[in-house]
């Protein structure tokens, strides 16, 4: 699977965004910006990983992340998955490439 993980403080959220739609990868993310940016500006991206987990547990994380991608598979391009410590969220994009 081919991913985008957004945690460069270099790059600007639209910029991350056009980056993953020109490589057509996942954006990896625990940035909430990125749903306004994708369902209210109608920005159009391969599928994005929303990761809603606190950075205190990491091991929580990885574990939660390798769950989904068991679950979801080739089906998180074109959703906007949401993680979270008791499950998953998972919504089809209509402005997909």
């Amino acid at each position: 699977m081919l991913y985008i993980a957004e945690t460069g403080p270099g790059l600007s959220d639209t910029d991350v965004i056009a980056l993953a739609l020109r490589e057509k990868r996942l954006l990896l993310t625990e940035d909430k910006d990125f749903g306004d940016l994708v369902f209210r500006r109608e920005r159009a991206v391969p599928g994005v990983v929303l990761i809603r987990i606190g950075s205190e547990t990491p091991i929580m994380k990885t574990a939660r992340l390798a769950a989904a991608v068991e679950r979801y598979g080739e089906g998180l391009w074109g959703r906007y998955t949401v993680i979270e410590e008791g499950r998953f969220r998972s919504r089809r994009l209509w402005n997909v490439t």
